[in-house]
């Protein structure tokens, strides 16, 4: 195991008796999540590189599942003695004088890697990268005399984690990550309007030179900035929506596919605990969450318990199919596991997370579903939203365009959509066959840990939905 014995320098008969430790007063499981990190930041604003940072970390956490109650403990002194301390902190949990034996560990071998580099970031210099911003930085801010301000943050990680636990699984898996991103504000008669645009993913360097060029995303910032400068008003009431395909996806990540993941419906507090099998949605509506996606900034050859990942369909024709399952969940659900089991860092326990998540294609000609709206919005972008357990949520919408008559028409802005999961879903009447995902920059918060993921969607015609804007 090269990333264990360099990095940690922990052996086999060390790791066994950090295992036993931690199950010394019962327990059904235990765990060691080893992992080592370099990262690196720039930001470029008002014409100068405002900041630079490079930092490395190394931490260790040991878990212990005993029934439905989790003990954990890390630390980032790697001794024997503070590793020692972390796996009795993790051992509290359980209260039995239950005699474990470690079995031999078996190495679980990913089936592929979904992220092989050319070139990878965190070995380039730092003057590549500055190089990179400067390029992202002088396309935004050349484009139009009305771009007043740019601002550009360029990040880069490695990650390696280690993974052993009390059933003889053994993984490990070097990740790669890096995003691009730039903000440009825009200015005409005292208004002033945003725009955003970046790349990134589990990709090299050659990806800027070959995929996304900085000078794209630069540009693509600029324009959004300055399509919102002739932005009307959005109208108000109940009216058809489209989801633009691509960046439309998030209201799907937020709205369907937090309450699909499995600890919220083992406990109850999701609208579809009770709705394994059963319809939600309508029958053009297929929903995928899926890790081994090349190269996507929310894969991993196996997730933060060391479980191969796998594409889990999520619902299938409007019936729900199943949920994202980590090694807890699966275990007092009687449900497989996924995949799913993800954490931020070494410090925190791993929970089901989404990674990449998508509604699938569907039969539609997008031009088609256009045409078929008299009148109504077409949303683009979004800015943030609130779900509720209930299923009750509100997105703002960033960016979208009025339609009239099976046209796209004037930009509208501060636009919000009002609904409940399980209605909207229902009233999805048409899904294009136009699949695509947005872009490789997004993050997800969840008690507390974010962890890098994509989301992605075809163009979807929503029959009737509530929109907040200028009535």
């Amino acid at each position: 195991m090269i990333a264990f014995e360099d990095h940690f320098q922990i052996s086999n008969a060390q790791r066994t008796k950090i295992l036993e430790l931690a199950l010394s007063h019962g327990g059904d499981f235990s765990e060691i999540y080893a992992e080592y990190r370099v990262y690196s930041f720039i930001n470029m604003e008002e014409d100068i590189i405002k900041e630079t940072a490079e930092s490395i970390s190394l931490g260790l956490g040991v878990r212990v599942i005993s029934g439905d109650k989790t003990g954990y403990g890390y630390t980032n002194d790697l001794s024997i003695e503070s590793i020692g301390k972390a796996a009795l902190t993790a051992a509290a949990i359980a209260d039995s004088e239950k005699s474990v034996s470690i079995p031999v560990f078996l190495e679980t071998l990913p089936p592929e890697d979904r992220y092989p580099l050319i070139r990878p970031v965190h070995q380039a210099s730092l003057q590549e990268k500055i190089e990179l911003v400067r390029r992202a930085y002088l396309s935004c801010q050349k484009s139009d005399p009305r771009i007043k301000k740019v601002k550009v943050l360029f990040q880069d990680h490695a990650q390696y984690v280690s993974i052993v636990n009390s059933e003889g699984c053994e993984a490990e898996d070097a990740r790669p990550q890096v995003k691009l991103v730039c903000t440009a504000v825009a200015e005409k008669n005292g208004r002033r309007e945003f725009g955003f645009s970046g790349g990134g993913g589990r990709v090299g360097l050659e990806y800027f030179g070959q995929t996304f060029p900085p000078e794209r995303i630069g540009r693509d910032a600029a324009e959004e900035a300055l399509l919102l400068l002739e932005a009307v008003e959005a109208p108000a009431g109940e009216m058809p929506v489209v989801l633009a395909p691509g960046h439309a996806g998030v209201l799907v990540h937020e709205a369907v596919g937090h309450l699909l993941e499995a600890d919220f419906n083992r406990k109850k507090t999701s609208i579809f605990w009770d709705k394994l099998g059963k319809k939600v949605g309508s029958p053009r509506l297929t929903i995928y969450d899926d890790p081994t996606r090349p190269s996507f900034r929310g894969s991993y050859n196996i997730d933060d318990e060391g479980t191969p990942p796998s594409r889990t369909l999520l619902i299938d024709r409007g019936v729900v199919h199943s949920f994202l399952q980590d090694r807890l969940s699966a275990r007092l659900m009687g449900r497989p596991l996924t995949g799913h089991g993800r954490r931020q860092d070494y410090s925190c326990i791993p929970i089901p997370r989404m990674s990449n998540t998508y509604v699938d294609g569907g039969q539609d000609d997008p031009e088609d579903i256009l045409k078929s709206v008299a009148k109504g919005i077409y949303a683009e972008k979004f800015e943030g939203g609130q779900v509720e357990d209930s299923g009750k949520f509100t997105f703002s919408i960033s960016a979208g365009y009025l339609i009239e008559e099976g046209r796209l028409t004037a930009p509208i802005k501060q636009a919000t959509l009002i609904g409940t999961n399980i209605d909207i879903l229902q009233k999805i009447e048409r899904v294009g066959a136009d699949l695509t995902f947005g872009l490789q920059t997004g993050t997800c918060g969840k008690e507390g840990q974010e962890v890098p993921v994509t989301d992605g969607c075809p163009t979807i015609k929503i029959s009737r939905m509530t929109v907040g804007g200028q009535s």
